[in-house]
Formats: structure tokens, C-alpha cells, sequence
């Protein structure tokens, strides 16, 4: 029997798949549960429509992401921090604090889960930070870090 799946289905498939299964275990598991419909023709056409509006939602935010990393490129965040002797700053200058000099200088919103530092910011200068926008897209952050006065 065709069944469409309605959540992951551990050994038979994942949400949205449409999936051969034995009668009886549609029948007294899968359908009573409601972890599948049977695969009839207003199910299927359902399934591909939210398949197609899937893959249109998926191109739309893969676009923004690349339209993201276009507008990094012209961005130089300034951060100011505090520093002792030798140029040496009292902590770090994180994520969070380049993702808020983002939104706050140019209005460009990315999470600070998205901000990759390969090694911690402890000293004034100029520095690049990797952003993992999703679908394989990535941008550069150029921040330079000064003293605040």
C-alpha cells in the first residue's frame, strides 16, 4: 500500500515521502497514529505542491543569503574596546558584538551563531570573520577593532 508520510518514519522514510509499505502496518500503525494518509490523488497532488512551494521558499532564502554576502563585502564594522598596556584588550571582542556592530552600522542582521571566528580578538587591528549564511553560502565580515577612548 502507498502511504504519504506525515513525520519521519524511522526505517520507512522521512516527513512528505511517499513510501510502499505492507497493508497491515498502514493499516494498524501508520494511519491510526497519524504518521501517514494513504497515497490517493488529492494526497499526492497536496505533497507536490508543498514540495514545489518548499523549493521556492528554499531559492528565495538562498538568494537573500547571497545578496547578504554581496553587502558584507562593502562593510567595515568598528568596534572600539578597552585595552591595558601593549595594545593587549581586557577580554575579547566576540560574535555578539560584531553581529550588533552589523545591525547597528548597517543594518544588516546576521545571527551571532553564523559568525565563524577562527581564533579570538584580543588585540586592535583589522580582522576578517567568516559568515555561514546557509545553502553553502558564505560571506566575509571585515572588522577593525579600535580604542576607545
Amino acid at each position: 500500500m502507498k502511504v504519504i508520510l506525515q513525520q519521519d518514519v524511522k526505517g520507512q522514510g522521512k516527513k512528505g515521502q511517499m513510501v510502499e509499505v505492507s497493508e497491515g502496518y498502514a493499516r494498524n500503525f501508520l494511519l491510526p497514529r497519524k504518521m501517514a494518509v494513504p497515497a490517493t490523488a488529492d494526497a499526492i497532488n497536496t505533497m507536490n505542491l508543498k514540495e514545489k512551494a518548499k523549493k521556492a521558499e528554499e531559492a528565495r532564502q538562498k538568494a537573500l543569503a547571497e545578496e547578504t554576502a554581496e553587502k558584507l563585502k562593502e562593510c567595515m564594522v568598528k568596534l572600539t574596546a578597552r585595552a591595558g598596556a601593549g595594545g593587549k584588550l581586557f577580554g575579547a571582542v566576540t560574535t555578539k558584538e560584531i553581529s550588533e556592530g552589523l545591525q547597528q552600522q548597517f543594518g544588516i542582521d546576521i545571527p551571532k551563531q553564523k559568525l565563524v571566528l577562527e581564533e579570538p580578538i584580543k588585540a586592535f587591528g583589522s580582522y576578517q570573520v567568516k559568515a555561514r549564511l546557509g545553502f553553502e553560502v558564505a560571506g566575509t565580515v571585515y572588522v577593525s577593532v579600535f580604542e576607545e577612548k
